[in-house]
């Protein structure tokens, strides 16, 4: 397959118009000599050790959920280890892709699959994402009569911004005519300068509030209402099963035990807690916190999980390598880097 097959797969799996406005997603390093996509290499974050790791297996294309490019560059030079993974990447001709926030909030991405860990449930989105389509506005006028609701069609239509409306006219007891259109945000001020031309349409044109549909299903974060409630000291085991960890952080909530019933969970993979703000949950699952915001959450009588920043995300990989897969031939092989690792131990 081509990069650009692989890159239209990945956009199917995880949109990156879900991607948080900050973010810095999708391909980062493109090889200026095209050649087919033989090995793919996963990884949570781009170290050196794992791109030495690409390089001894001839990979053509490193997928690492975390970006190592993030901040611009204004020079290429030895002296930073991320300038020096976009060069190493580039003498290798090895692409970079990634996925980073559009993989967190996708329907079923990383925080599903976190939160899934500790049990089935009703799950909502804590911040749901709208889709990525223009704005669209409505704008709602009175015209005179018959002829006049001609002449403003057509002057609209004259500056083609008859493509990007609809429009209906409903006619009272009067002569006059009640228009209701919509228009997409590129073209309001052109529609809005046409009907300031006649009178009676602009005294009493009316401009409704725009908004952009919920995509359902997808944003930051996940809350989960559990179908069986469970202790804490259950959910932590859950939670270290499911990522295979032998260890995890835990901060109870004020008046809350271990044998403490949890029957709402609310996760956020990663550094959670702009996304877990206020949210009204029994447990909150995240990679990291600070130390203020932990005590913030307990205080609310909320128990806090925190399993480290990565070790949140990584788990994923291997879900994501099974769905690529599917999608992709037998000829392509897909790997786990074997390099890649919470840069934190316990010791």
């Amino acid at each position: 397959m081509t990069l650009s097959d692989v890159l239209g797969v990945l956009e199917q799996l995880a949109p990156l118009s879900l991607a948080e406005p900050w973010d810095n997603v999708g391909l980062l390093v493109e090889p200026s000599r095209p050649h087919p996509i033989q090995t793919i290499l996963l990884t949570n974050d781009l170290t050196m050790a794992v791109m030495e790791e690409a390089v001894d297996m001839s990979c053509d294309l490193i997928i690492s959920y975390h970006p190592p490019l993030f901040r611009p560059f204004k020079r290429l030079v030895q002296k930073d280890w991320k300038q020096q993974l976009a060069i190493r990447a580039l003498e290798a001709g090895i692409a970079v892709y990634s996925p980073h926030t559009s993989l967190d909030s996708v329907k079923g991405g990383i925080n599903d699959w976190l939160i899934g860990g500790v049990g089935s449930g009703s799950v909502s989105v804590l911040h749901q994402a709208v889709s990525s389509a223009p704005v669209c506005h409505k704008l709602e006028f009175t015209v005179r009569n018959h002829e006049e609701l001609n002449t403003v069609l057509a002057e609209l239509k004259e500056r083609e911004a008859g493509r990007t409306f609809k429009f209906n006219a409903a006619r009272p007891d009067s002569d006059m005519y009640s228009v209701s259109m919509s228009c997409i945000d590129s073209e309001l001020t052109g529609v809005v300068q046409i009907l300031s031309k006649h009178l009676l349409a602009c005294q009493s044109l009316n401009i409704l509030p725009a908004s952009k549909p919920p995509l359902p299903g997808c944003g930051q974060g996940r809350r989960s209402i559990l179908d069986e409630p469970i202790s804490v000291a259950a959910a932590v085991d859950r939670v270290k099963a499911h990522l295979g960890l032998s260890h995890v952080r835990l901060a109870l909530g004020t008046q809350q035990t271990l044998e403490s019933t949890v029957s709402t969970v609310a996760v956020c993979a990663g550094s959670g807690s702009s996304v877990l703000q206020g949210v009204k949950a029994d447990l909150c699952i995240t990679g990291e916190m600070s130390h203020h915001e932990v005590l913030d959450t307990v205080a609310a009588g909320t128990s806090v999980i925190l399993c480290d920043h990565s070790n949140s995300e990584r788990g994923f990989l291997s879900v994501l390598r099974e769905r690529l897969a599917v999608h992709l031939p037998e000829s392509v092989s897909i790997r786990l880097s074997q390099k890649d690792r919470d840069p934190l131990e316990v010791v």
